[in-house]
Parts: structure tokens; sequence; C-alpha cells
């Protein structure tokens, strides 16, 4: 019984800081603020950018390119996917 109690007891806190968290985003939201992750600096995937370009266009699979290149398989999508909207 006594851990039905604190079980109870702790859902209910649960559910107040859910509350509260949602209360603040809503707010935030309201006054303007960007919430999420923040586009930034690029500076590793913009710098091997043509070395990216040049492997995909000698045939290399992204997955090997990332690999060689330390970096991941989506940076590499990421750099085809800026690289064919600039040149369309």
């Amino acid at each position: 019984m006594m851990a039905t109690m604190l079980a109870g007891i702790a859902q209910f806190e649960r559910d107040l800081l859910s509350e509260r968290v949602k209360y603040g985003l809503v707010t935030a939201r309201a006054r303007g603020k960007k919430l999420g992750r923040q586009p930034g600096q690029r500076p590793k995937s913009d710098k091997l950018a043509p070395q990216v370009i040049e492997a995909v266009a000698s045939g290399r699979s992204y997955r090997w390119i990332a690999r060689d290149l330390g970096l991941s398989k989506n940076t590499v999508t990421e750099i085809m996917k800026r690289h064919r909207q600039r040149s369309s």
C-alpha cells in the first residue's frame, strides 16, 4: 500500500513537471522565440565538400566517403543535398 501511494505521488509530480514545461514552451513561442536546434556553422563539412562532391561524381558510396573523410553518412548526404540545391 505504501508503494502504491509513493507511485501515485511520483506520477502526480511528473504530471506537474510536464505541464510546466509545456506551458513554458507555449509562452516562449508566443513571445517569438525560436525553439529547437538552430542552424549554425559547418566548418568541417564546408571544408570537405569539394572532396565529397568529387568522390560522389567518381561513383563512390556515401558510406565509404564518410569513412575515408571522417564524416558521418548523414553529413555526406547533407553536403550532396546542398550541392544539388545550389546547382539546380
